[in-house]
């Protein structure tokens, strides 16, 4: 049971990402995660208020389920699953993190700084929260699509404006890391 427990080493996950990839650019289908917000908003019928929804979305039904069937996989490593080990972050990042005041880094993959419901009710728990999930939403919508549907999806596919995304998505991460998350922790 260890061998299905634990992390999978990239010769084993990195083939079956492409296995998965190659199914979907045989059937004509490309994949993102953020793209079923908008197929949910047209099927509980936002498309009557909006032409953004405006859509056949029963056309996009594989998609939910393929969504459906990675929580429900999330769920089910994580409760029954998740191995002894905590997660795998190099001793420099976990030295950074600490030296920023986030002293679980390194015991478990959420931080309990800031998961957790005491964090969420301050102010600042609340500008991270919001302000981070519309800078996602912004994002997601103005490029296109979504870490996954780009970097996954629309690499495999060769297109250019999935190469320019991702390369953003990491200036982004970068700035994040080395700008903001200090201001922010600080």
């Amino acid at each position: 049971m260890d061998w299905i427990q634990n992390a999978w080493p990239w010769y084993v996950s990195g083939p079956m990402i492409a296995l998965v990839m190659t199914l979907l650019l045989i059937t004509g289908k490309s994949f993102g995660m953020s793209a079923n917000l908008r197929v949910i908003c047209a099927a509980c019928g936002a498309g009557k208020k909006c032409d953004f929804f405006s859509f056949d979305w029963k056309v996009q039904r594989w998609n939910l389920m393929f969504a459906f069937g990675a929580i429900l996989g999330g769920v089910l490593a994580v409760n029954f699953m998740n191995g002894a080990e905590g997660a795998e972050i190099s001793a420099q990042t976990v030295a950074d993190l600490k030296a920023l005041g986030v002293a679980s880094s390194g015991e478990s993959l959420l931080p309990k700084e800031f998961f957790n419901l005491e964090f969420l009710l301050t102010w600042k728990g609340l500008v991270m929260l919001i302000g981070g999930g519309f800078m996602v939403g912004f994002g997601a919508r103005y490029a296109g699509g979504c870490t996954s549907g780009h970097a996954i999806s629309g690499l495999s596919n060769l297109q250019l404006p999935s190469l320019i995304a991702v390369i953003g998505f990491f200036i982004g991460g970068l700035i994040m890391t080395h700008l903001l998350m200090p201001l922010i922790l600080g």
